[in-house]
């Protein structure tokens, strides 16, 4: 490609968003943007922890019936949880009553101790090994019973949390498919990429690995509460002060950790375009002796994202030690009391026994939550992120949903007084008009920045008009869909694009009802066939990702051919030979003489030898059509386009 353009936001267009492009060169400030290994751009204002976090919960709203049931079946494993210390506080009343009464055998009632007295001890009464027995097998049971029901609701959870994980995916590729061009030119490939695969991946990974201990930790807070409340309110007074000091010291080191994880995942974005860029480059990067520079940036943005990712990690990672802090000083606290109330009579053995073992669970909730704030938090970061890219502007819908089929496609397409420009102060087209028949073959030359791969993008609607209209078989193309006018439209690259699949599926790609005759006549029109038969699996050979096992005249062949198919009413050549080698060219332009009868086509050509036989050669300047008319009229006009022609041929003479 010969050049990059700016969009509207005047960012550098990425070679990889389908079109190529030679208007400008700038940063979104303004300023250049330095060499093919620039940083990505990336957003600089994050939002914040608690909308991102509800918005994400919220995407879980169409998954309501199986989440109730998640939330049921939890509820009722954790109250039996919660039972569990109570009954096991039962069975240990009934040992320590057994081994006091059996100690106290022969002491008369009013003489026993207010602790005896307390503990319900009968004088001579040993330990009823049947009744503790029983009320062993029924904690088993229950804390069996709760152990199926927590996995069941896992089970269901899992499936929330993969169906809505699946369903941010496919909302994601459908929203892609319906941004502008505009926003392909100013994000860079390897930051899309990392929003669409890592930081999707990062929130299915938090969400399944968060949603269910968040859920049993609020359950079992509640639910041990209560259990606590009806032993003692002053111990569950006592245990809920570490509370308050729980939250303070989360919430201050989660506000100092969020912005570190927000920079972490952009870091990371950074770095997979820098890295996308050199491996797609990477003979570029060789040939001009870069590699040293490419390295150098790559540590740059490695030695940045190893700075924010320890300083996420470390600081979020305080928070499970102070947790633990918190929560050792209040059992401490809890045990002091509640033996107090033991040796006063106001508790038994037991109650003090399961009151200790709910603060335990009453902590290790908190603890829990806080040991998966640095997971919420990365999580949330990179839901931000996926958030971004769904809130972009999209496309604006217009025009019909379908193509008209009154009457045959003809392909005549007309300017009329079209204005456009990229950034609205530095206009690119004004007032520009200009005819093409049907059936007539246009070429548009010019020196670089004129504005001519910026007219057929107009055509097809990668961008909208300022001012004007352009019209296809007299039809506004903004009154069309963009599907309508594009099923219209045949268009070849300069750049190949090939996926991994086999040559007959890749020449049906645009067309894939197509019968096999009707694939292989395309492919004998443009010489497709004739290299085809000379591979190992004929039409079935498997093109390898970007087409690496053919030679890029051959891969050039297949995408002419692939346009072929299509059979469309106008045909857009962006310097669609460029990358065939002089004989094949000229059999390429034969073929394209013998099959342009009532079909329009646009030719951008930089070799003017390629276009002698167009029937409109349109020369444009800085936005501007300067002249226009066939190739000897132009030459013995002695104007813009011959001195164009002197320029080109004399500088291959003194080559």
């Amino acid at each position: 490609m010969s050049g990059t353009s700016s969009p509207r936001g005047g960012a550098p267009v990425d070679k990889s968003a389908g079109f190529k492009a030679t208007e400008r060169i700038e940063a979104p400030g303004g300023g250049p943007r330095h060499g093919p290994m620039a940083g990505a751009v990336v957003p600089q204002k994050a939002m914040s922890f608690g909308p991102s976090a509800k918005r994400l919960v919220g995407r879980m709203r169409p998954e309501a019936v199986p989440a109730i049931a998640v939330i049921a079946l939890s509820v009722v494993s954790v109250v039996l949880m919660s039972v569990g210390p109570r009954l096991l506080g039962h069975a240990t009343d009934l040992v320590v009553r057994g081994f006091l009464g059996r100690r106290l055998e022969g002491v008369p009632e009013s003489q026993l101790p207010d602790v005896a007295r307390a503990q319900g001890v009968v004088p001579g009464q040993g330990v009823d090994f049947g009744a503790v027995g029983s009320w062993l097998t029924l904690t088993l049971g229950v804390y069996v019973a709760a152990a199926l029901l927590g996995w069941l609701a896992g089970y269901l959870l899992n499936g929330v949390v993969q169906r809505t994980v699946r369903a941010m995916r496919q909302e994601v590729e459908e929203k892609i498919h319906r941004l502008p061009l505009s926003y392909f030119d100013r994000s860079p490939r390897g930051e899309l990429l990392s929003r669409v695969t890592n930081d999707i991946d990062n929130v299915s990974q938090t969400l399944q690995q968060t949603m269910s201990q968040l859920l049993t930790s609020l359950l079992t807070v509640i639910s041990v509460l209560a259990m606590m409340l009806s032993i003692s309110p002053t111990l569950a007074l006592i245990a809920l002060v570490s509370v308050p000091i729980s939250l303070l010291v989360t919430r201050a080191v989660m506000r100092r950790s969020q912005g570190q994880f927000v920079a972490q995942w952009r870091r990371t974005g950074q770095l997979n375009g820098h890295i996308e860029e050199a491996f797609s480059g990477h003979a570029l990067v060789s040939v001009f002796g870069r590699r040293a520079e490419v390295e150098e940036t790559f540590a740059e943005h490695n030695a940045g994202l190893f700075e924010v990712s320890f300083k996420a990690q470390f600081i979020s990672g305080l928070i499970m030690p102070l947790m633990m802090f918190i929560g050792n000083l209040n059992y401490v606290l809890v045990a002091v009391v509640g033996g107090l109330r033991v040796a006063s009579g106001t508790l038994s053995v037991g109650d003090v026994q399961a009151f200790v073992q709910y603060t335990r669970q009453f902590n290790q909730p908190l603890t829990t939550v806080a040991s998966m704030a640095n997971l919420l938090q990365s999580g949330v970061a990179s839901a931000e992120r996926v958030f971004e890219l769904l809130d972009a502007g999209e496309e604006p819908v217009t025009g019909d949903a379908t193509p008209q089929t009154g009457r045959a496609a003809r392909g005549e397409v007309a300017f009329e007084h079209v204005d456009f420009a990229y950034t609205p102060d530095r206009p690119l087209i004004a007032d520009l008009s200009l005819v093409a028949r049907p059936g007539q073959t246009v070429a548009i030359v010019g020196p670089t920045g004129a504005g001519k791969t910026t007219l057929v993008n107009l055509i097809m609607r990668f961008y909208d008009l300022d001012g004007g209209r352009i019209t296809l078989d007299g039809v506004d193309v903004a009154s069309l869909s963009r599907t309508a006018l594009r099923s219209r439209i045949g268009m070849v690259l300069q750049d190949t694009w090939l996926f991994a699949g086999t040559i007959r599926e890749n020449l049906a790609y645009g067309r894939p009802d197509a019968t096999e005759e009707e694939i292989r006549a395309a492919a004998r029109a443009t010489f497709v066939d004739r290299f085809v038969h000379t591979l190992p699996d004929g039409y079935d050979t498997r093109v390898d990702e970007d087409g690496t096992n053919l030679s890029s005249g051959e891969r050039q062949l297949l995408t002419i051919a692939r346009a072929f198919l299509t059979d469309p009413a106008l045909l857009i050549l962006d310097e669609a030979t460029s990358s065939v080698d002089t004989r094949t060219e000229v059999l390429v332009q034969q073929a394209m003489a013998a099959l342009r009868a009532d079909r329009t086509s646009f030719v951008i050509a930089h070799r003017l030898s390629t276009i002698r036989d167009a029937d409109l050669i349109v020369v444009m300047e800085d936005g501007r059509i300067v002249e226009q008319g066939t190739y000897d009229a132009l030459l013995d006009a002695g104007g813009a386009y011959a001195r164009l022609h002197a320029s080109q041929f004399a500088g291959a003479v003194a080559g």
